[in-house]
């Protein structure tokens, strides 16, 4: 029962836990570092057991457990912060005479917003949350919702042993881990945003994105696997065109490159579905 690759499983769980815990603290930096260690011991789990012959049914229900939490849950609670933080981004801008809102520490911001919305949904205090768009936050939760049956299906679902049908939920994490990535770093900053930012990370367009990701990890979308069967260039095209463009964006566009990635994994696999759909027409 307490193998290493079930060690190794546990530990992404509690790198889950933790990540929710500095979330909920307003630390969205740190929310994400671990779970990005989440997602190494995800990897490395499955080969220790593949390695030691202990991949049994107990490791993948464990898997699944731990993955529900670390990259359905967790996920779900750090977008749920940003939708707070998006409702109202006026302390951070300046007004006409230069001066910012908030005067309070940077780092301090999104615990501080924190803070006044659970001061207005559970004591009613009269605050700029205190109107219906305090529930919004709530639709972040969609992400746990699908990613359940998600995993659940993964399970089960004997098309997937090449190919992954629907977005993996490890993937939707990488993906909605720009946002408090990007909002973190630039903080200190954010009055210089372009508009487009602004808007991007208004509070209704991070729930359309929220409900977007989510759905697609249910989809019936086929999937590039980053599984090799061969290591030739004939039949992997696209996976090292993937990891090459992806090689190439992180060093050039640093916290870019995660929507960069995702969405060009996201067409590669359009892509290469309808060129084999085409391949089998023809046959």
């Amino acid at each position: 029962m307490f193998g290493i690759a079930n060690l190794l499983t546990s530990s992404n769980l509690l790198c889950g836990i933790c990540s929710i815990i500095f979330s909920l603290s307003g630390r969205l930096d740190w929310a994400v570092y671990v779970l990005a260690l989440a997602a190494i011991l995800d990897f490395f789990d499955g080969f220790v057991a593949r390695l030691t012959h202990s991949n049994g049914l107990l490791g993948k229900q464990l898997d699944s457990l731990a993955d529900l939490v670390s990259f359905g849950v967790a996920p779900g609670i750090f977008m749920f912060v940003m939708i707070i933080v998006g409702i109202d981004q006026s302390g951070l801008l300046k007004n006409a005479e230069g001066i910012q809102t908030y005067g309070g520490a940077a780092n301090e911001y999104v615990v501080a917003q924190l803070i006044d919305w659970k001061a207005a949904i559970f004591y009613g205090r009269n605050n700029i949350y205190n109107a219906s768009i305090k529930f919004l936050p709530f639709v972040a939760l969609i992400i746990p919702f699908f990613a359940l049956f998600r995993l659940a299906k993964f399970n089960i679902d004997e098309r997937q042993s090449d190919k992954f049908i629907g977005v993996p939920t490890p993937t939707a994490t990488i993906f909605f881990a720009f946002f408090p990535l990007y909002f973190w770093f630039e903080l200190p900053n954010w009055s210089h945003q372009s508009d487009w930012i602004y808007t991007l990370f208004d509070c209704y367009t991070l729930s359309v994105i929220a409900v977007l990701f989510a759905v697609l990890m249910v989809v019936e979308l086929p999937l590039l696997a980053l599984k090799f069967k061969h290591y030739a260039w004939k039949g992997n095209e696209y996976r090292y065109l993937l990891l090459l463009i992806s090689l190439i964006s992180i060093p050039i566009f640093i916290v870019w490159a995660i929507p960069i990635i995702v969405i060009l994994y996201l067409v590669l696999s359009t892509v290469e579905h309808f060129q084999f759909k085409k391949h089998e027409i023809q046959s």
